[in-house]
């Protein structure tokens, strides 16, 4: 593929439809430059899916991936896993929520799962919400029979976990490395049900949606307090009905980008004995110091902290100031496994040496577009973490932390103006977000396709656009997203 320069020259035409972004074999997102072209994906349009170079890779499944798991499941329905514990986990699933047969397969060392016909769905499920991949490097090197030489492998994981502990404020071994940020809350997940065995979950606040269906469908049940005007009141109310395992909470969430009051949540948990997962993705370690109110942090690597948006990566944090910390970060390093790949450490190490110079830039880019968004005539309402329950947002916000550059807006008039203005946005669109290059998607569309009701119920527009700000310059960028408001 051409190293074609997406700050300068972002890929947004109807042409363009399909093509991977950024351009590299391993990209996690893909260009879908038109309103419809995100319907069409959701629909399964094939005049849209058959032009999909590559997918966020928890929902579409890369053609180097599909090829491992033919490789391994001998033509039977197969997808392949990281190790023989996620292969067994993921047996299981399917057991207890299909009717359909499960098996696990091995080939030349690696693992997989087979299934029929009816229990694809709920093996592929699996793969999607537990975030439990195989990565397409891993994939690339299997395939071609030469495994990488792994002699630097330690040191490599070793470097990265040092680096996270930097940000994080907590020593190397508080950080657990995982193959992907679902990975990550699927590991705190199963670290709070060890430790409270048969208790529900809370999801304070909107969330991003695969976080909600983990505790759904991996957990013992999950009550979502969506509501972050009265979250400490109904957690309140909710505590007196039954215990639970843990809360959990993105700070701030996504796509509305409001946070919850952990001023006010986390005396209530910590009274009760309840962690705190906080997912603090969208704000980044450089902005927001979570230590003093969550227990476990579950963070993704692919996003910010990498920002070439070619890697999957994640990472689970035991938090040393937790009053809980020893406990569950004895569980944690139990339960865990060394799943995330040698060739995509590397690249995540190489790339987080740099994070700190990039998220400032960001920060600062962010805050210029949110600022001129919210004075545009054609926009109803922008969403960004210094408005968004602000205070709440102060409240974890370091002494020179700033509020990220993921903003959502709603253009007036939305349901007609909407499409329109995202067709003639300059810049890349697809899922994903923290990369170098801005990134823009209807984001309810994207993830709320067969639930735009509920989501609306909640308080999240169905019509709304997300903005992912990267590192052009803030002018020419804002230039570009004005003739869009303009058109």
């Amino acid at each position: 593929m051409s190293n074609r320069d997406l700050l300068h020259d972002p890929i947004w035409r109807a042409e363009e439809l399909g093509q991977a972004l950024p351009q590299s074999l391993h990209a996690v997102s893909v260009a879908l430059p038109r309103w419809q072209d995100v319907v069409g994906y959701e629909e399964k349009w094939p005049a849209v899916i058959s032009r999909l170079q590559c997918g966020y890779p928890r929902f579409v499944i890369h053609r180097l991936i599909q090829e491992l798991a033919g490789l391994i499941g001998g033509g039977q329905p197969c997808l392949p896993f990281p190790s023989l514990q996620t292969a067994q986990q993921c047996v299981s699933y399917i057991s207890r929520k299909s009717d359909a047969t499960a098996s696990l397969v091995e080939r030349g060392g690696q693992f997989g799962v087979t299934t029929t016909a009816a229990g694809y769905d709920t093996l592929k499920a699996f793969w999607q919400h537990t975030g439990l991949i195989v990565s397409t490097r891993r994939a690339a090197s299997v395939l071609s029979g030469t495994p990488p030489e792994l002699r630097d492998d330690q040191r490599v994981r070793d470097s990265l976990r040092l680096q996270l502990a930097g940000l994080y404020d907590c020593a190397p071994d508080d950080v657990f490395l995982q193959p992907s940020g679902m990975a990550a809350m699927h590991a705190a997940l199963r670290t709070v049900m060890q430790r409270t065995p048969g208790a529900a979950t809370a999801q304070i606040g909107f969330p991003y949606v695969d976080t909600l269906k983990l505790q759904e469908k991996f957990g013992c049940g999950a009550t979502l307090l969506h509501d972050l005007n009265h979250c400490a009141a109904n957690l309140k109310e909710l505590l007196q009905r039954a215990p639970l395992a843990a809360c959990f909470s993105e700070i701030p969430g996504n796509p509305l980008l409001g946070s919850a009051d952990v001023r006010q949540i986390t005396p209530i948990l910590r009274e009760h004995g309840i962690p705190l997962v906080a997912d603090d993705v969208v704000a980044t370690p450089l902005n927001v110091d979570l230590g003093p109110h969550a227990d476990l942090i579950a963070t993704s690597l692919t996003k910010y902290l990498v920002g070439t948006g070619d890697v999957m990566g994640g990472a689970l944090i035991c938090n040393p100031r937790s009053p809980y910390h020893a406990e569950l970060k004895a569980i944690a390093a139990a339960q865990h496994e060394e799943l995330l790949w040698i060739e995509d450490a590397v690249v995540l190490e190489a790339q987080i040496h740099s994070f700190r110079e990039r998220m400032r830039i960001h920060n600062r880019n962010g805050l210029v577009i949110a600022e001129r968004l919210r004075t545009h005539p054609a926009i109803e309402a922008v969403w960004y973490p210094k408005w968004s329950f602000g205070d709440s947002y102060e409240a974890v916000r370091r002494p020179d932390g700033g509020w990220g550059s993921l903003i959502t807006f709603l253009p007036k008039n939305a349901e007609q103006t909407a499409p329109r203005i995202y067709d003639n946005l300059e810049v890349c669109k697809g899922p994903s977000l923290g990369t170098s290059f801005t990134l823009a998607c209807p984001f309810t569309l994207l993830a709320h396709y067969t639930e735009l009701e509920w989501a609306e119920a909640c308080g999240v527009p169905r019509n709304l656009i997300r903005l992912s700000v990267g590192l052009e310059d803030a002018d020419e960028l804002w230039q570009r997203i004005e003739r869009a408001l303009n058109f």
